[in-house]
């Protein structure tokens, strides 16, 4: 086992990192850019070091500053986390060659899947079944269209270097096909550096259903059941659960199967993900393969009873696996919400400032994942999803109660988040029917994401007004001790919250759930 680990990366999935690797008895080292020196990830690593200013660009994706820290401090291994760095061939292949361990897949294998072309061509090298598509990039908008009219519209053009929905495109008539692919190849340049887009069949209402395979370097593959990936949107998932109502456990093994022959072909070792799409008659198709610990890894966990941060570490440290495939099926349900620097009423926008209080859900089978305090900062910088509230429970109706009862717990103030459209997606009709493709939430989100209705907005501006008015008399007179809210009952004053019941917090957050 490795002494000491750096953790290249920030938010909730260092600090994850870093708790597996004080289970493990492994010290770690964090790195922060000067917009994270306050952040928890930070403080609660063995070591800390400042590698740049803010933008990512100029900290936590200098890959050869990342490698310079972890050569000084001592540490063995540098763990990517997810995002920034973790999908980048060049920095595994870097860290390898200063005479570290990179803790995920081999260089080898992250060039093998981390084209989407290359890895069509590899899954169907390995008989794992395919969308109907191109194998390369198309040249222009006549090949693109010839291509289109094999296989009938609507098509769907996909940069072969990204991910995230960047430079896709659905294009449902030839007539629209070449501004389509314009638009397409311009955004997967800017985001990817490549305008390579390739084409395949769009296939009508599937879910996103994706498989967790673990490898070590001693030949054992496995895989660890599906995860359901389909509420998403503009292809970003937002809500994801273990198992998935759409797979029995005969489709689970064939899906299961299918994964570990993809991982095989590509020489896979380490935590992965082969991600598909499942079709209304069960036919299922290999999209792409994630080389990395994905976002919602704990659902993963939680159904089968395993740490999968620890085991990357691990398996990074040569360790053979000591599973059958046999060993493992899903027990339970779990359920993951992102909470995200976010306004749903306001299109998604993000929202920065100071989180001034955070209360988090407690209680059976609950989990948060966070990177966040009081007084932490939002900025713009970085990714804006700040946490991951996650539910385990025996079956799915009492996992959707428990991430509604858990969601009703969790308060953020100073900044809006999604955690009222999480709360709408609990009391949806098909959400809790399980009845959901990709297109679902695209399909609802208007009804999902609507403003407070005007009988809620006047009871949230009713407890606005009169937390200002309370804390405005403790101000002026420093004997205040209540605030009248809009159905009668008092708030009382923080510090003297065990001598006459809540605080002024408390109550707010009990009246905005009534609103909900």
């Amino acid at each position: 086992m490795f002494s000491k680990v750096l953790v290249a990366n920030r938010g909730e999935i260092a600090l994850r990192v870093i708790r597996a690797c004080q289970e493990l008895g492994v010290k770690t080292v964090a790195v922060y850019s000067e917009a994270d020196a306050r952040a928890p990830h930070v403080r609660e690593a063995d070591e800390a070091v400042l590698v740049g200013p803010p933008p990512s660009s100029q900290s936590y994706l200098v890959g050869e500053r990342l490698i310079e820290v972890a050569l000084r401090t001592g540490a063995q291994a540098i763990h990517p986390g997810y995002g920034f760095l973790s999908e980048r061939a060049w920095f595994a292949r870097a860290v390898r060659d200063a005479g570290l361990v990179f803790i995920g897949p081999p260089a080898e294998a992250i060039d093998a899947m981390g084209s989407k072309t290359a890895a069509r061509q590899l899954a169907i090298s390995a008989g794992v079944p395919v969308v109907p598509g191109t194998t390369e990039s198309v040249r222009d908008a006549d090949e693109a269209i010839a291509i289109a009219e094999t296989f009938g519209f609507p098509v769907l053009l996909k940069a072969a270097a990204g991910g995230g929905g960047k430079g896709m495109r659905i294009v449902r008539a030839a007539s629209e096909l070449a501004d389509a692919l314009a638009s397409a190849k311009r955004e997967a340049q800017n985001a990817f550096g490549d305008d390579a887009v390739y084409i395949e069949k769009y296939i009508e209402g599937p879910r996103h259903v994706e498989i967790q395979v673990l490898a070590d370097t001693h030949g054992n593959v496995l895989h660890l059941g599906e995860r359901e990936c389909s509420v998403q949107r503009r292809h970003q998932k937002m809500i994801e659960e273990a198992p998935s109502v759409a797979v029995s456990p005969e489709l689970r093994a064939r899906m299961g199967a299918t994964a570990v022959a993809a991982a095989r072909a590509a020489g896979y070792v380490n935590a992965g993900t082969c991600e598909f799409l499942l079709d209304k008659d069960g036919q299922y198709y290999f999209l792409e393969m994630n080389t990395r610990i994905q976002v919602e890894h704990p659902v993963t966990e939680l159904v089968m009873g395993l740490d999968l941060v620890q085991w990357q570490i691990r398996v990074a440290a040569g360790e053979a696996l000591p599973f059958a495939q046999k060993d493992f099926a899903p027990r339970g349900w779990a359920m993951e919400c992102r909470i995200t620097s976010e306004d749903p009423s306001n299109g998604f926008l993000p929202s920065t400032g100071r989180i001034e209080y955070l209360h988090l859900p407690t209680g059976p089978g609950v989990r948060w994942d966070g990177g966040i305090e009081s007084g932490s900062e939002v900025g713009l910088h970085y990714d804006p999803m700040l946490a991951k509230l996650i539910v385990h429970a025996p079956t799915r109706d009492l996992a959707i109660s428990r991430m509604r009862r858990a969601l009703r717990e969790l308060t953020i103030d100073g900044i809006e988040t999604s955690r009222s459209f999480h709360l709408r997606v609990m009391d949806h009709p098909d959400f809790q029917r399980g009845d959901i493709t990709i297109q679902w939430l695209e399909q609802n989100l208007p009804a999902l994401t609507a403003p407070a209705t005007d009988r809620e907005s006047i009871r949230l501006a009713a407890i606005a007004a009169a937390l200002v008015a309370h804390e405005e008399r403790r101000a002026g007179s420093g004997t205040a001790t209540a605030a009248v809210m809009s159905d009668g009952s008092t708030v009382g004053h923080e510090a003297s919250r065990s001598a006459h019941g809540p605080s002024w917090r408390d109550v707010a957050r009990r009246e905005s759930l009534r609103s909900l």
